[in-house]
């Protein structure tokens, strides 16, 4: 038998289509069971107060709720609930709030189904994931509202070569896994790179860590 759980999905988005785009790529995967859907933030905090699924996967605009809103009472009220933003643009002014609310992760819906599916897996086991374009959005919006570097790094929270490289590479976007090859080291090895930087810098997750980089001009758009 199947020893491994299948990670519970429900799917929030307006846009009935987009809905059943998403149905046939989780349905088509045995490593995930669709447990519910619903097409507006209030419906979803209700849908998932019942089914009580792992992973949301939010569209951001949305009419009676928005998902940012949807997102924060999530997360707040279902902790071990993971959250993957999918929306059809990626404009600056949502993608901050929306991971500050509490996602795991944020794509364009053009994204392959299969980013899309290994990112609900990603954010189910704890990580994170941004499309590379949003990650780019992240810290131009970082530097838009703080053009200058806004703070100068402590002695202690400065980075070895290593760990600036890996900052790098996840401001371009990349997973775990990509930043591993690039560097030629082990997912584990970039995990770890991972946890010392968070601790140096007294952040939460990597999400935290690209805004620290674009604050501290670690990591600039070219």
């Amino acid at each position: 038998g199947d020893v491994t759980e299948r990670i519970r999905v429900i799917i929030v988005d307006d846009e009935s289509l987009v809905r059943a785009a998403l149905r046939v790529f989780l349905e088509s995967d045995d490593g995930f069971e669709l447990v519910g859907e619903a097409d507006n933030g209030a419906d979803a905090i209700v849908v998932a107060r019942e089914v009580r699924p792992d992973v949301v996967l939010m569209d951001v605009q949305m009419p009676k709720m928005d998902g940012i809103e949807a997102t924060r009472r999530l997360t707040q009220e279902l902790p071990g609930l993971k959250v993957v933003a999918l929306t059809t643009f990626s404009a600056e002014r949502v993608i901050v709030p929306m991971l500050g609310a509490g996602a795991s992760g944020y794509l364009v819906k053009d994204t392959s189904p299969e980013r899309i599916l290994d990112a609900a897996r990603l954010a189910h086991e704890g990580g994170y994931v941004l499309s590379p374009r949003v990650a780019k959005e992240l810290i131009s919006s970082v530097q838009n509202t703080e053009p200058a570097p806004t703070r100068t790094m402590g002695r202690e929270e400065e980075l070895t070569e290593r760990e600036l490289q890996v900052v790098k590479l996840l401001a371009q976007g990349m997973s775990n896994a990509e930043i591993g090859a690039e560097m030629f080291v082990s997912e584990a090895t970039v995990k770890s790179h991972l946890s010392r930087i968070t601790a140096k810098w007294g952040v939460r997750d990597r999400i935290q860590v690209l805004i620290r980089a674009a604050q501290l001009g670690l990591v600039k758009i070219t």
